[in-house]
């Protein structure tokens, strides 16, 4: 649509607005209804008109230039100057190509994404956690299939570590690209366990006798916030792990596929339930970034951070050090696993510039720009050795190649389920930890979700 049809559009459209002021002025409230209805017929066919205009004008510039919109969740630092930086680097090695950001902060990206994803003029790269939030894309026909992508250029593909890029498979098909990738670990504070003689656990019993030592040392053993219940969440991911066996959680986790029925399930609740004892109190009613920094300060010896908060521990009053959730004897598990999951990125299937977006994709994802990704945000890259001595603390590192040497991390809960499935999971741990709820009754509620979400 042209400048002249664009400006029709908008007299229009403000002529709608005022007529329907002065209907209400006027008549007051007789006719109210009637010229309402009147008026949201016009301000509809106005919306269309310019919307239509809108579409026309953004995939080409008057330059000439081809414009790809890229929607993500960072607006904050010291996310948004590395994004801004590999745009601005981009756009100068390619520069028929144009950028166009559109950024929102976790919650408000979910409820944005929701209305521009279902939209006519959809964002061409757009933001995408791992697990069933993924999946829900490519089910619906949202995500492109970016298969013959990866096929055709393995030189780039084959420097992403293959169990990143998994999360974003279906079909044995790829439908995502994996920005950096997160995992789980207790941090301790290791001046602590010196002074009281403590080893870092490695079996569920060590680490019920080391917490027990720290509580009758006067000192909070673990502090957890959970505010939000996907803190409780992530133990409770970390301990299905242990206690249930892998296929069982394979399937239960596939959509359409879950039961939850597995004894395991609340033999995990209960290992939380031991652990009430040594949290702070009231973890509920303590978010996980306060938690966080009372850990930071030295107000408790443990506490349960992804690798990605590494980034965080400059901050530490004391010398600390990780270990890994502990062994459970006996149980019917995965005793050596992490829990974890990348995020990432996806091409929507009405981008107008796939070759474009793609193109804009791998540049992301080159070595140079994982270095830096980690080096400027503390993000770890999927990009092999790109977390290095170089553009990495140790610590980092040491994280890393834990994550690289995991054929089969587990995914978060809270990520893996349909969000009607992890509500009452969510909520009904939160009602344990503070003593309203048994373990068998979270998971009741639970398996009486999935039967609901799945008409089983």
């Amino acid at each position: 649509m042209n400048k002249k049809s664009k400006h029709i559009g908008l007299v229009l459209y403000e002529s709608g607005l005022k007529t329907f002021a002065m209907s209400v002025n006027l008549l007051g409230g007789m006719y109210v209804k009637r010229w309402f209805s009147v008026a949201v017929i016009i301000l509809m066919v106005m919306s269309l008109i310019i919307g239509c205009s809108s579409k026309s004008t953004t995939s080409k510039s008057k330059d000439g230039k081809t414009t790809i919109t890229f929607f993500y969740r960072w607006p904050n630092e010291p996310y948004k100057s590395y994004f801004k930086s590999v745009i601005a680097e981009f756009e100068k090695q390619n520069p028929n190509i144009k950028v166009e950001e559109v950024t929102a902060l976790n919650d408000d990206y979910k409820q944005k994404a929701n209305v521009l994803l279902g939209s006519q003029n959809p964002p061409d790269v757009f933001f995408s956690w791992a697990g069933e939030y993924g999946q829900k894309f490519i089910r619906d026909g949202v995500a492109l299939d970016l298969t013959k992508y990866y096929q055709d250029d393995t030189e780039w593909s084959g420097q992403l570590i293959g169990s990143q890029v998994d999360f974003f498979k279906k079909d044995d098909k790829v439908y995502g690209v994996p920005l950096f990738t997160d995992s789980k670990l207790f941090f301790y504070n290791k001046d602590l366990f010196d002074k009281l003689g403590l080893k870092a656990p490695t079996t569920w019993d060590e680490f019920m006798n080391v917490l027990a030592t720290i509580k009758k040392n006067g000192t909070t053993p673990i502090i957890l916030g959970n505010k939000s219940p996907w803190a409780a969440a992530h133990y409770v991911t970390a301990l299905n792990q242990r206690l249930v066996p892998k296929e069982v959680l394979d399937k239960d986790l596939s959509y359409q596929g879950a039961k939850f029925t597995d004894p395991g399930y609340v033999e995990a609740l209960k290992k939380l339930n031991e652990l009430r004892p040594y949290f702070n109190d009231d973890p509920n009613a303590v978010a996980h970034d306060e938690a966080r920094g009372l850990f930071l300060g030295g107000k408790a010896a443990i506490t349960f951070l992804e690798t990605q908060e590494i980034t965080y521990m400059k901050d530490a009053t004391f010398k600390w050090d990780t270990f890994k959730v502990p062994t459970i004897d006996g149980a019917k598990g995965d005793q050596g696993g992490l829990i974890g999951a990348p995020e990432g990125f996806m091409i929507h299937s009405k981008s107008a510039h796939p070759k474009e977006a793609m193109a804009f994709l791998k540049f992301m994802t080159s070595k140079a720009n994982g270095e830096k990704l980690i080096k400027d945000t503390g993000l770890a890259s999927t990009v092999v050795d790109a977390v290095n001595e170089n553009s990495a603390t140790k610590e980092e590192v040491k994280a890393m190649d834990l994550i690289k040497e995991q054929k089969n991390m587990l995914i978060w809960t809270d990520s893996a389920l349909d969000s009607r499935i992890f509500k009452p999971y969510g909520d009904g741990v939160q009602t344990m930890l503070g003593g309203g709820m048994k373990p068998a009754d979270v998971m009741k509620s639970v398996q009486e979700a999935a039967k609901q979400v799945y008409n089983k």
